[in-house]
């Protein structure tokens, strides 16, 4: 009999550590998407430098001048449509800038830059859709301002000791980093490397373009 009620209460304390735990699971993937969602609208805001103001409400003026003041916006949006892929990225790699967005790599070319930018993000969290990555897709990076595309020419697997995955390269490059496997259970042992070469002849076509609508403007 003492054993039939230890067992009961044994399997009930299970039952409830498992609820526990799947609550809390559930309320920090939808906080990050939460997040997710606001850092990309901060940032579209932000980035509407020079904006016609003369429609809009004085609410919403005033809501303008404020979100450009945030010192924690994220630097740029980073956008895979094929993947239905939009993440803000943020200054660096902190645990608290991975849970809510994608990071700049310390160490690697400035999103102002040419040469190779390193981003990373979780694989179970808003780089998981990587998995699903093919060659030729189209990666965006949106920065001050200016939208440049990436076509993806490589991908790989490597341990985490490889850093020439984020050495400089010739060519302007982006460089996605999540760990690998996808779906393992504990710390993954390798990282999932994805690349993308800019496209310099869509790069230059957008140029003109701003430079078009400027002299229509003024």
């Amino acid at each position: 009999m003492v054993m039939r009620i230890s067992s009961l209460w044994l399997e009930r304390t299970a039952w409830v550590v498992g609820i526990t735990l799947l609550s809390t699971y559930g309320g920090m993937r939808l906080w990050a998407e939460e997040s997710r969602a606001n850092a990309v609208e901060q940032f579209r805001l932000a980035s509407m430098s020079g904006a016609d103001q003369s429609l809009w409400s004085p609410q919403r003026v005033a809501a303008y001048a404020e979100a450009r003041k945030a010192v924690d916006a994220p630097q740029a949006l980073l956008r895979i449509p094929k993947l239905m892929l939009e993440v803000p990225v943020y200054g660096d790699t902190s645990d608290f800038n991975l849970d809510r967005g994608a990071g700049h790599i310390p160490g690697t070319a400035a999103l102002a830059q040419a040469g190779n930018i390193g981003i990373a993000a979780h694989r179970d969290g808003f780089f998981r859709k990587l998995k699903d990555v093919e060659l030729d897709m189209d990666i965006f990076l949106e920065h001050e301002g200016r939208t440049l595309r990436y076509r993806i020419v490589e991908m790989s697997i490597v341990t985490p000791e490889e850093a020439a995955v984020l050495a400089p390269t010739d060519h302007p490059s982006v460089t996605l980093v999540t760990c690998y496997p996808f779906y393992f259970v504990g710390s993954a042992p390798q990282r999932f490397i994805v690349r993308g070469e800019l496209d310099e002849t869509q790069t230059v076509n957008e140029d003109l373009t701003q430079k078009n609508l400027q002299r229509r403007e003024t």
